[in-house]
């Protein structure tokens, strides 16, 4: 009778039992061990196999940990009339500003149009880097506005000048100099070939903040603590890139901070006190339009009978809206869009317009689709996707991205 073989197969390196060499990896891989041979290593082989299996589970616990997710970083959107033919540069440019300016080119002849945009979103507040070539531009007249944008701009050149014509002043502005400008008012200028920044502040960022920015509108801070606010928004702008979204509360609060310490008043509104008074009651008018959205007999004339005012200041008050009812109807469309894009509200679109005051449904399909670009319809359709003003940045065109920004602001 033979001698009863027993076939192993080693896994780890060469060594020692028992004052005998033990071969090295994989070479009694196939090769037959006597019974004596195969009694002598299976203790060491046992205990090389229960190693190899505590390895193999101490680099899958390991691999099993969760990985710390990095932050990521700011992202900035960039716009720039580089590229485009001679004949589109301008007309680019112009379309990129044109939920918030009237833009016209002063010299026609030049081979190129040179404007260059990079945008931040810092949620309740936007910050934008221009280069331009030199141009005209004007406020957009209430009456045309099919969405209005209502922001304040505060405005630091850092290369260049802008001079500015409003109602009641003009005033030009170099580098370091913040210039305040209010996108609701009548104004015109012209700036030439220029390096700036520009912040948007909305309307209702806070109450402190629209007093404020309200009594300095038209105005360039000159003074030491305007060029610190200067300083200031040239620093933001600096380490932007190296901040992430955890940073964004703590920078706005900051750059309100620096917004009530810094801006002064200008002279000829301290001494009308018509811009605070206005902006006050400003602010209480949104409130009672915004608290009484859905009653059927909001109108200018509860308006003024809660505010206690005269028509006409009424008038002058929402003139920069396009008029009192258009300022409502366009705050009902906004409601209306919340409630079309609510997950949890299925009610027919015909309910949710005759709430909010619209009985002709082909009236508000029309007027939502003036305001919005999309018919009721088709943003329900979305599943929950939003109107058009919340849509991702990086799914905007180029060119489009600060409309969509401004819009956003608006709420």
């Amino acid at each position: 009778m033979g001698t009863k073989t027993t076939c192993f197969s080693v896994i780890d390196s060469s060594s020692t039992f028992c004052g005998r060499s033990l071969p090295a990896i994989g070479q009694l891989e196939g090769d037959a061990m006597t019974t004596e041979d195969a009694m002598t290593y299976a203790p060491l082989l046992e205990r090389r196999r229960d190693d190899k299996r505590h390895e193999i589970s101490a680099r899958e616990t390991v691999s099993a940990k969760p990985v710390k997710k990095r932050a990521q970083f700011l992202p900035s959107f960039e716009f720039s009339t580089a590229g485009l033919p001679r004949s589109d540069q301008f007309a680019a440019w112009r379309n990129s500003f044109s939920p918030m300016l009237e833009l016209a080119e002063v010299d026609e002849t030049t081979s190129d149009f040179q404007g260059r945009q990079k945008l931040w979103d810092l949620g309740s507040l936007v910050l934008a880097e221009i280069s331009t070539d030199r141009l005209a531009f004007s406020s957009l007249p209430g009456h045309v506005r099919r969405d209005p944008v209502d922001h304040w701009t505060m405005t630091v050149l850092l290369s260049g000048s802008i001079r500015t014509d409003a109602a009641r002043r003009a005033f030009t502005a170099g580098p370091g100099e913040v210039q305040i400008h209010s996108l609701g008012r009548s104004f015109a200028g012209v700036v030439d070939k220029s390096q700036m920044l520009m912040l948007f502040v909305p309307r209702d960022h806070s109450l402190e903040t629209a007093a404020i920015l309200g009594s300095a509108e038209f105005s360039a801070a000159g003074t030491g603590m305007g060029r610190l606010f200067s300083d200031y928004l040239v620093d933001v702008a600096k380490r932007l890139p190296m901040l992430t979204e955890a940073d964004l509360p703590g920078l706005v609060a900051a750059t309100r901070a620096m917004i009530l310490a810094c801006v002064s008043p200008s002279a000829e509104h301290i001494e009308a006190a018509e811009g605070p008074i206005a902006n006050v009651l400003l602010e209480r008018a949104r409130q009672l339009i915004q608290s009484r959205l859905l009653d059927p007999k909001l109108g200018c004339e509860m308006v003024r009978r809660e505010l206690g005012i005269s028509r006409t200041r009424l008038y002058n008050l929402f003139e920069p809206f396009g008029g009192v009812m258009h300022f409502i109807q366009h705050r009902r469309l906004l409601s209306a869009c919340a409630a079309l894009t609510d997950p949890n509200d299925r009610r027919l679109i015909f309910q949710i317009a005759e709430e909010r005051g619209f009985s002709d449904g082909a009236e508000f399909s029309r007027a939502f689709k003036r305001a919005f670009g999309s018919s009721p319809s088709e943003v329900r359709n979305r599943g929950g996707g939003g109107i058009p003003i919340r849509r991702f940045l990086e799914d905007c065109p180029s060119a489009e991205r600060l409309g969509v920004l401004l819009r956003r602001l608006q709420g």
